[in-house]
């Protein structure tokens, strides 16, 4: 998946996706990892993350054939403000993992990121030909969720305490959505 992807949105949400770049990896972006505001319900909360690192991850992503590494940008301000991932993608039984958050809190609760969401599935379905799209959500994680569910995605399962946040034990949300699904959600159809 190393050719060059833009996605631009619809709506006042004034976003598009495109593959994320060695130069979107700014200190802003080593900021956000670092932030626990930002990064409480990521995994990278564990390790302490510097430019050089996010930088390797790009560039891995870049020629990972089984993921696609979105920057989501605020189109306003050409403004790079958080990512989304599709993978890493089961392609012989074609299925994919999503994951993303919104690094610029003052983008927080605008629904930036069910519209990226929403962009991401249209890319994962209609240019991957993927037939499912999974995603797992902390419980804390409410905005998180809420943005899967306006999506579409069905809640398939709670994993009880699994996730440790500094020794507070929570539940795991665990989402999926159906190509048909999102098509009529949507009002598209793919095929």
């Amino acid at each position: 998946m190393t050719t060059e992807k833009i996605i631009h949105g619809r709506g006042q949400e004034g976003i598009l996706l495109r593959q994320a770049e060695v130069n979107d990896c700014t200190a802003a972006y080593v900021g956000w990892l670092n932030d626990p505001e930002v990064n409480r319900f990521l995994e990278t909360r564990w390790n302490r993350q510097d430019l050089e690192g996010i930088r390797e991850f790009v560039r891995a992503q870049r020629e990972n054939s089984h993921s696609i590494l979105f920057a989501i940008i605020k189109t306003e301000g050409d403004r790079h403000i958080g990512n989304i991932k599709i993978g890493p993608a089961d392609w012989n039984n074609r299925h994919a993992d999503i994951s993303y958050f919104i690094g610029e809190k003052d983008c927080w609760n605008k629904g930036i990121a069910t519209e990226a969401i929403r962009l991401a599935c249209t890319y994962g379905f209609e240019e991957l030909g993927l037939r499912r799209i999974e995603a797992g959500a902390y419980a804390g994680a409410v905005g998180s969720w809420k943005a899967l569910e306006r999506n579409g995605f069905i809640r398939e399962g709670v994993f009880r305490d699994q996730a440790d946040l500094c020794g507070i034990y929570m539940d795991i949300y665990r989402y999926g959505l159906l190509k048909q699904d999102f098509e009529r959600n949507n009002g598209n159809s793919f095929d």
